[in-house]
């Protein structure tokens, strides 16, 4: 329009396209209106219409950037909804592979696929790649499981990983420990830390086993002559429980492949009167209720008027909870340093979504067993 009412230049053209996407559209619109008024009446346009098109020009850049940038983030959210109800758990494994990125942490993602029945298992010294990959499991939705990397382990990395898969691949799987050490040259940490994940189950030793011999086996080098270790049969020791096992998870991964930390709260939360992120989904409302979880993000948007806005995840779900700028003043020692929170609030119920509009907070102990949160600055 432009062009044609104006005799715009197609430079001149481009900096109108410039102004109309820019943060500042207004402004930089206005200083063109005098070109293209003089343009227009030098084509025998009439004041008024030349307003009249300008103005149309002037109100597009009001909503055109944003346009173009909705119908970009639909197309994504439209293809991302398609892979992870078809393919969950490879759509689940790509985001994984793509770490660090995104809202949501790795714990929040791999809980979310087991809510799903996306079966999830844990790094394997024989059986992983260095990222995540895929293994065949019909009990599984979608036929696939998710095997977590090796290079996802606290103090393995990429470099130390890609060793060790290239070295099975070459001359064949592990047998035990000491052998990987005799192979592959690895720190003390990256042995430990591989043991802790539970790398080494499939050989046999369980976890308190096999960090008995990790450092026996620190000890060893694949130029020294095999066997020579000291240390690597471990004596007999009592097996980690489901605690510690979740712990020893979320400590070396981050990621706690068959539990989720409030699990071992729910009976505790239960006879407290709190409902689960599920059952949040049935209330009235209007009810006031209680719901505790683990705290995934803080948000406080500068157009939500100081409102901040939580997002509390157990082992059934999510639930978003809004604080009044009253309540975060009131509580924002507990709001700002816990982990994992234990709410009151009156739950909104609008269209099948539930919001609990807190007004009482307390600390919650998962002992340790929270990652942290993803919070606004």
């Amino acid at each position: 329009m432009a062009v044609d009412v104006a005799s715009f230049t197609p430079a001149e053209a481009d900096l109108l396209r410039r102004a109309m996407g820019a943060k500042r559209s207004s402004a930089k619109m206005r200083k063109l209106a005098k070109r293209f008024f003089d343009g227009a009446a030098a084509n025998g346009v009439d004041r008024d219409t030349a307003v009249s098109v300008f103005e149309q020009i002037h109100a597009f850049s009001g909503y055109g950037f944003p346009e173009a940038h909705s119908m970009s983030f639909a197309l994504l959210v439209y293809a991302s909804a398609h892979l992870k109800y078809y393919w969950p758990a490879a759509f689940c494994a790509g985001l994984l592979r793509a770490q660090p990125m995104g809202f949501y942490s790795p714990q929040s993602l791999v809980a979310d696929a087991r809510r799903h029945g996306v079966i999830v298992r844990e790094p394997d010294i024989n059986a992983s790649l260095p990222h995540a990959t895929l293994e065949p499991e019909p009990e599984s939705t979608g036929g696939h499981a998710i095997r977590l990397g090796l290079a996802a382990i606290r103090n393995v990395g990429d470099n130390a990983a890609e060793e060790i898969v290239a070295e099975r691949q070459a001359n064949g799987p592990y047998t035990s420990i000491g052998e990987l050490t005799e192979r592959v040259r690895l720190k003390k940490p990256a042995i430990e830390a591989l043991a802790t994940a539970g790398a080494f189950t499939s050989l046999g030793p369980e976890r308190r086993q096999a960090l008995w011999a990790a450092g026996a086996a620190a000890t060893t080098r694949p130029e020294h002559l095999p066997g020579l270790a000291p240390g690597l049969d471990a004596p007999a020791l009592p097996g980690m429980t489901r605690f510690e096992v979740t712990a020893a998870d979320l400590w070396a991964t981050g990621i706690s492949p068959g539990t989720h930390p409030v699990e071992y709260l729910r009976t505790w939360l239960t006879e407290r009167g709190a409902v689960s992120a599920a059952q949040l989904g049935q209330a009235e409302d209007g009810a006031r209720v209680w719901i505790g979880g683990a705290v995934t993000h803080r948000q406080r948007p500068a157009t939500a008027g100081g409102i901040t806005f939580f997002n509390l995840e157990d082992e059934t779900g999510m639930a978003n909870v809004l604080v009044s700028p009253g309540l975060f003043h009131r509580s924002r020692r507990v709001l700002l340093a816990s982990n994992a929170l234990l709410i009151r609030g009156i739950a909104q119920v609008t269209e099948g979504t539930c919001t609990v509009v807190a007004d009482q907070v307390r600390p919650l102990d998962l002992q340790g067993l929270v990652s942290k949160s993803r919070d606004f600055r």
